[in-house]
């Protein structure tokens, strides 16, 4: 398993540098594509989370290209490797909306996407997709920025009730000091306030850092039930194995940005009971069309493509897109104001067997959360 994991790092490497160089020999966009910009971590300790979307997110454009594209127009993901920091993030982004692409899509992380957020603002360049359920990117209201995932207030609020239905009400938080272990946080202590009851310990872990022994230190002696983790997969499986060396017997609750498979890579034997709440229907049961269709096109030619969550989640991002890449094409002209409109146009569907939601005040597509847990073999079972 380990030299599984490594095999994938090793990978996520060759990637970021391909995509640093392929950005300074794409052409200008034309007319016969749309070019989308993505910034995200191919390199690193959060490599695998954009990895994964990424080619979840190519195998759907790919064989739609082979369809002939929407209108005879290719899709094209133009990438860059931020290493999850968002100063990196920010001048990504600076790149890509200098080389005029039509959107920004599938940025992975709150800091990041926060990073990118006044230069998208300003430019008034959409931001369709990102890899993150934090409210900062919600509230208020932006009509640049398209979510197809449920919130992180959503999955927190999830956990919290399952773990409260079981009877258990000490629940500690391990979170990442940034934007996004605050957010994962504000979810966790607004569902426990709700209950009238508040998180028994927290403690926090660096970005891009495996150093969690200070939190172990604090968080262990708590005595919680469990400890709902908001962080990337690296440190969380460090956490993991470290809390269990220092003999906490509960159990351990991730949010989807955990990077589900990446853990249960990292975690081995383990990750066994180890909880994930999920925003995509799951990859591995083929009862839902969309994921029909996504394990079809794997089959078809995706054959380096793994089917996880975070690979799904591109895939079902890039579905999404193009749906309201279709709308502003039947409107007439293909701009970023059809395809924000167009979009908009699309209200209540099921696309694929997956129901999302878009108007003109919310662009906030799904609330669509379950759960899964890491077995002992390194497989997720929901």
């Amino acid at each position: 398993m380990k030299q599984m994991a490594l095999g994938r790092r090793q990978f996520s490497v060759g990637l970021g540098a391909a995509a640093l160089g392929g950005f300074h020999l794409a052409r200008a966009q034309g007319e016969g594509r749309i070019v989308l910009g993505q910034s995200a971590a191919f390199t690193g300790p959060a490599a695998q989370l954009g990895v994964q979307f990424n080619q979840g997110a190519r195998l759907f454009f790919d064989q739609l290209n082979a369809q002939g594209g929407v209108g005879k127009r290719m899709v094209e993901i133009r990438t860059l490797d931020d290493g999850y920091e968002p100063d990196r993030c920010a001048e990504n982004t600076r790149k890509l909306i200098a080389d005029d692409v039509f959107a920004l899509f599938g940025y992975i992380g709150t800091p990041t996407s926060l990073a990118a957020l006044p230069l998208f603002n300003q430019a008034k360049v959409p931001f369709f997709g990102p890899f993150t359920g934090a409210e900062a990117l919600r509230q208020p209201f932006n009509r640049l920025i398209f979510h197809v995932r449920a919130s992180y207030y959503d999955e927190t609020a999830l956990i919290v009730r399952q773990l409260t239905n079981l009877g258990l009400k000490k629940i500690a938080v391990f979170h990442q000091n940034d934007a996004y272990g605050k957010a994962g946080l504000d979810g966790v202590t607004k569902a426990l306030t709700e209950l009238k009851l508040t998180p028994v310990a927290t403690a926090t872990v660096e970005r891009n850092s495996v150093d969690v022994k200070a939190a172990v230190d604090k968080l262990v002696p708590a005595m919680p039930d469990a400890i709902v983790q908001i962080t990337a997969y690296a440190s969380a499986a460090a956490f993991v194995r470290a809390a269990r060396k220092a003999g906490f017997g509960g159990t351990f609750y991730n949010v989807s940005f955990v990077g589900t498979q990446a853990l249960a890579d990292e975690l081995g034997k383990d990750g066994a009971g180890v909880v994930v709440s999920q925003v995509v229907p799951s990859p591995y049961q083929p009862s839902r069309q969309i994921t029909r269709e996504f394990l079809e096109a794997i089959k078809k030619g995706g054959d380096k493509v793994q089917a996880n969550y975070s690979s799904m989640e591109g895939y079902v991002a890039a579905r999404v897109f193009t749906e309201g890449l279709r709308q502003a094409q039947a409107s007439g002209k293909v701009t970023r104001e059809s395809f924000i409109t167009g979009t908009e146009s699309i209200g209540s569907q099921v696309i694929s067997g997956f129901p999302v939601s878009f108007s003109a005040t919310s662009h906030a597509a799904s609330k669509f959360v379950e759960m899964s847990m890491l077995t002992g073999d390194g497989r997720v079972r929901t």
